[in-house]
């Protein structure tokens, strides 16, 4: 019995344990649940959150209290601790005293507005209505003139209208579209000489000329027979008086990249003709001024009815075509007045006068040292020599034109006019050597350390730092390549570093359908363009 009765109270004791328990946890659950009720609004303003935190003018007389305890020694424990005892809640300071203070000013950014449509192919220092304003002599009006302070426009070029993106690479060589160059005149023009042709909506370029009417690839083909121009000795061609260019756009496929060049005048799309293509040029003029390159800059110069007066002005022109052909360069001219005997009724000039004139350039490329390669047909080529060393003792007789002194700075171009002196080659010590150094054939040029910096005629610049150039911008490339996937697939055509140094950029890009205008600034620190 006294077993039973002790079993029945250890049962009412769990019991009752189990109710305390259970009575405690619903306490603090309704107490969590009214607390959370007489909470729950959302302040709406700072000054509301800080009421609720105690952090508005309170902080402030806190502050104050504690400033004055630090600051008076008279204050005994007494005073601290009735302070910290006061019935005043001590309010804590939740504001950030290390932080930047940003000034936001309401500034608005200022956007150009396009120019009217007239302008679409405004070129600033190309604009003939200012081209009038000059001397008409030895073509200055068509030289470069840039607009002054007070006719410089602050507005974008527009495209014209119905602008399209221009074909790939290679078919641009033989196709543009007609609305991004809207002029048919020289598809008339010059019909019978296949410059160009309209079809529909777009322009072909069937590859003639007016002294190669089978097509520039033929014509090409012809030069080939008489010089090298497959071995990579020839990389880099200048095109005076270039026309659509046609004959730097058939030189690229046998790895030779020709500069084109045509001033701008009644055919004044003709260079932009060429861009739309995808071939290297640039408007400029034989004038009075030189081309815009360093010396040595080119290993062939070519002219086919170019209508450049060679003969004139005791051949300046043509020292000016030596001054940037390499050693061992040539000069190639097809048109008047080569095989007149042939042409030149057609021409409509006299047998007297076109004879006078092949002798008068005859006479003057002899004065250049050049030798006369060969004339065939409708073509005649001379050749630079590769060093000075013969004509030295030539200029001690005949001394017209004479050596330029080396103070002329050959290298130099930007607006320098032209004179009637030949451009003295580096010396050499042989008659077999080059002049400043041979060049590697292409395609190892690219990449090979150029005689200029071999030779230390670039300040503070060697052949290591040449070939870290070229390794930075292969790693450059690749990445560049990675974020715009199109520049391996023609989609970027022209493209123009504006500030080349050592040419590494270009370099690298030799393997994507591009080509690069290299530009360095006149005022670079380093003048970089010749060995380029």
């Amino acid at each position: 019995m006294a077993k039973e009765n002790s079993s029945h109270h250890l049962a009412e004791a769990k019991r009752k344990r189990l109710t305390w328990i259970l009575c405690v946890s619903g306490l603090c659950i309704l107490s969590y649940v009214l607390g959370s009720w007489q909470n729950n609004t959302v302040p709406t303003s700072s000054s509301e959150a800080y009421s609720r935190m105690g952090c508005d003018e309170t902080t402030t007389t806190t502050r104050a209290q504690t400033t004055q305890t630090q600051t008076n020694p008279s204050s005994n424990d007494d005073d601290n601790l009735s302070s910290l005892s006061s019935t005043e809640p001590v309010e804590l300071d939740f504001e950030s005293h290390h932080k930047l203070e940003l000034k936001i000013t309401n500034q608005t950014v200022k956007y150009f507005e396009p120019c009217d449509m007239s302008l679409s192919e405004y070129t600033p220092c190309e604009d003939r209505e200012r081209g009038r304003r000059f001397d008409r002599n030895m073509m200055k009006y068509r030289e470069r003139h840039c607009p002054s302070k007070d006719e410089l426009l602050y507005c974008l070029i527009p495209p014209p209208p119905n602008y399209k993106i221009p074909f790939k690479w290679p078919q641009s060589r033989d196709y543009a579209w007609y609305d991004n160059i809207p002029h048919k005149e020289l598809s008339i023009e010059k019909a019978i000489q296949n410059w160009i042709q309209v079809e529909g909506e777009r322009f072909r370029f069937p590859g003639g000329g007016t002294m190669f009417p089978r097509g520039a690839d033929a014509y090409i083909d012809d030069i080939a027979r008489l010089i090298p121009l497959t071995d990579g000795a020839i990389r880099t061609a200048i095109d005076t008086g270039c026309g659509v260019a046609s004959f730097g756009a058939y030189l690229l496929k046998r790895d030779i990249v020709a500069m084109s060049f045509a001033p701008r005048d009644t055919h004044e799309a003709q260079v932009q003709f060429a861009l739309e293509r995808g071939v290297p040029a640039i408007i400029g003029i034989m004038g009075s001024r030189r081309l815009p390159y360093p010396a040595r800059a080119f290993d062939l110069a070519h002219c086919s009815r170019c209508l450049i007066p060679w003969f004139q002005n005791d051949g300046l022109y043509l020292t000016e075509v030596d001054r940037v052909l390499r050693p061992g360069g040539y000069w190639i001219l097809s048109g008047p007045p080569i095989n007149w005997k042939k042409y030149w009724k057609g021409w409509e000039r006299s047998q007297e006068d076109l004879k006078q004139e092949q002798d008068s350039i005859e006479d003057a490329a002899r004065s250049l040292c050049w030798k006369k390669v060969t004339e065939k047909g409708d073509l005649s080529i001379w050749q630079k020599p590769i060093n000075h060393i013969e004509c030295n003792k030539l200029k001690r007789v005949h001394k017209s034109p004479p050596l330029c002194s080396k103070s002329d700075l050959p290298d130099f171009a930007w607006y320098k006019d032209l004179e009637s002196c030949v451009t003295p080659l580096p010396e050499a010590n042989s008659p077999d050597e080059f002049a400043g150094g041979a060049l590697e054939d292409w395609p190892d040029r690219a990449f090979a350390v150029p005689p200029r910096i071999i030779r230390g005629t670039i300040p503070d610049t060697n052949a290591e730092k040449f070939r870290e150039d070229n390794e930075v911008w292969k790693e450059r490339i690749a990445y560049y390549k990675q974020i715009m996937p199109e520049l391996s697939k023609g989609r970027f055509r022209n493209i123009m570093d504006m500030n080349a140094y050592l040419g590494g950029f270009a370099a690298a890009m030799m393997k994507y359908p591009s080509w690069v205008m290299n530009v360095v600034p006149v005022d670079a620190e380093k003048q970089t363009l010749g060995h380029l």
